[in-house]
């Protein structure tokens, strides 16, 4: 993990306004990493730190926000991709607990891998709060990753 992470942001709709408000009040760490987003919550990240450069008279700066598909649309999945591809480094996803979802299969594969390739995640703002103040934040990581060796090359009967 390089000094420059590549941040994926999520959010389901219901905590949309949760993740906005926590870019706005991180906007300043966020536009030093690269950020990957799905659906309208790229457009949103993107309004919300344009608006904050406006609002506090900052030359307006390239964003580097990779927008993915909408989460139903694949955009889980692509995302999850990304990850086993080694291409995220950490991941913020407002997701509501309380609300079915048609893609809830997607949340679950996207939490698995995840925690599969060692992926930090935050699923709520505490949590995104604490990963962002961290003094790994600015440097770089090297986080520890299990070997799956042995389940890639098994032999089955």
């Amino acid at each position: 993990m390089e000094k420059i992470k590549r941040i994926a942001l999520v959010a389901h709709d219901n905590r949309k306004r949760d993740l906005k408000e926590w870019v706005e009040y991180n906007y300043r760490t966020l536009v030093r990493h690269k950020l990957i987003c799905t659906g309208t919550t790229g457009r949103l990240v993107e309004e919300t730190i344009q608006s904050k450069f406006d609002q506090d008279g900052i030359p307006q700066e390239e964003l580097k926000i990779k927008k993915l598909k909408s989460g139903p649309l694949g955009g889980d999945q692509q995302l999850g991709g990304m990850i086993a591809d080694g291409k995220i480094d950490f991941v913020i996803f407002f997701w509501d607990p309380m609300e079915p979802f048609p893609h809830d299969v997607d949340v679950k594969a996207l939490l698995r891998i995840t925690v599969l390739y060692n992926i930090p995640i935050a699923c709520n703002r505490s949590t995104a709060d604490f990963m962002i103040s961290s003094p790994l934040m600015n440097e770089a990581y090297e986080p520890v990753t299990k070997d799956y060796s042995d389940y890639i090359n098994r032999r089955i009967p």
